[in-house]
């Protein structure tokens, strides 16, 4: 479908009709548009105020092209209905020393480190959320927002990609991860509000205590679903484990908390058939309802009319230029 998006920029296109009609002759040869190389075509004053008609269709077409452009046609394409149910799911992943720790049974009884296999997993949990809104938060020392809440799982599967194990420091902060979270959901009326906390530690750094992320996650009506990562048995030496600081220590009690005290569920991920186990309880929660969404993509043609009403400048410029050579000649 072709539209303009400011029709009304047509009232202009008698303007300088007007200005013809109504204005003394000396002050329309000064407001009159000017084409670059008619000037020197032996038009004078007296020739422009008398409209050689050459001169008048060129500068009626110049005109015209620039109204054309100013109105800004546009092209809108088929109208894209935005899915109208879905979940909003926070991911929070810890990115402490310990997921360093390579004692995760991948495939083929190959080990992988504990971030490399929540990174598999996770990416095809991420790109199966088709009319979910996902966001990421990555924790350690400290949490921050990689992405919030959005339906372009594309750019949260890429951000996941991207993460490094010590970009945010070595400890775990649970606490900060929770609360970020539940402030991140802030405002926003639907009932099912998820939190998906993976972590292989216990809380050791962060401003915020985990048990009062989670009178706050309470409160919000927030279902937190944490995941335990890491192997029973150590395949082994970490240097991150040593002195806790890393908090390489699973504390199963305090994940186990969290999620029955805000209806969710805990798992503990010792391989993908564990870590995989979720995606089968997340799609069995009820999807949100929202109000339907449509938009139209719209392409700007704008620039068509401003290049025509710049070719027959740039024509006026070449008649000029071969009538001044064939007089020189």
């Amino acid at each position: 479908m072709f539209e303009f998006s400011w029709p009304w920029c047509f009232v202009l296109l008698p303007l300088p009709w007007l200005l013809s009609r109504f204005m003394p002759l000396k002050q329309q040869g000064q407001l009159r548009l000017r084409i670059p190389g008619f000037a020197k075509l032996g038009l004078n004053n007296q020739a422009v105020q008398q409209h050689s008609r050459k001169v008048s269709i060129l500068e009626w077409a110049v005109w015209v092209s620039l109204v054309v452009a100013i109105a800004n046609p546009t092209w809108l394409d088929e109208p894209i209905t935005l899915p109208n149910e879905g979940r909003d799911i926070m991911l929070a992943v810890d990115l402490s020393g310990s997921m360093t720790e390579q004692d995760m049974e991948y495939r083929n009884n190959q080990y992988v480190d504990r971030l490399t296999m929540v990174k598999a997993v996770l990416s095809d949990f991420i790109e199966q959320r088709q009319g979910d809104r996902l966001g990421l938060i990555l924790f350690g020392d400290t949490a921050f927002l990689q992405t919030p809440l959005t339906r372009d799982v594309k750019t949260v599967s890429q951000m996941l990609s991207e993460a490094q194990i010590g970009l945010v420091g070595r400890a775990t902060a649970i606490g900060d991860a929770l609360g970020l979270s539940v402030k991140r959901f802030a405002n926003k009326d639907e009932s099912n509000r998820i939190v998906v906390l993976l972590t292989d530690g216990q809380n050791t750094a962060g401003n915020l205590d985990p048990e009062d992320a989670l009178l706050l996650a309470r409160e919000e009506g927030i279902k937190v679903y944490t995941i335990g990562v890491g192997s029973d048995s150590k395949r082994g030496f970490s240097l991150f484990n040593v002195g806790g600081m890393s908090g390489g220590n699973l504390d199963e009690t305090l994940l186990k908390r969290i999620a029955e005290q805000t209806g969710g569920l805990y798992f503990r991920a010792k391989d993908v058939a564990g870590l995989q186990q979720i995606y089968q309880e997340l799609d069995k929660l009820e999807p949100i309802s929202s109000d339907e969404q449509t938009f139209r993509p719209q392409i700007s043609l704008f620039y068509i009319p401003l290049l025509v009403a710049l070719g027959f400048i740039g024509l006026a410029m070449l008649v000029n230029f071969i009538r001044q050579f064939k007089q020189e000649s």
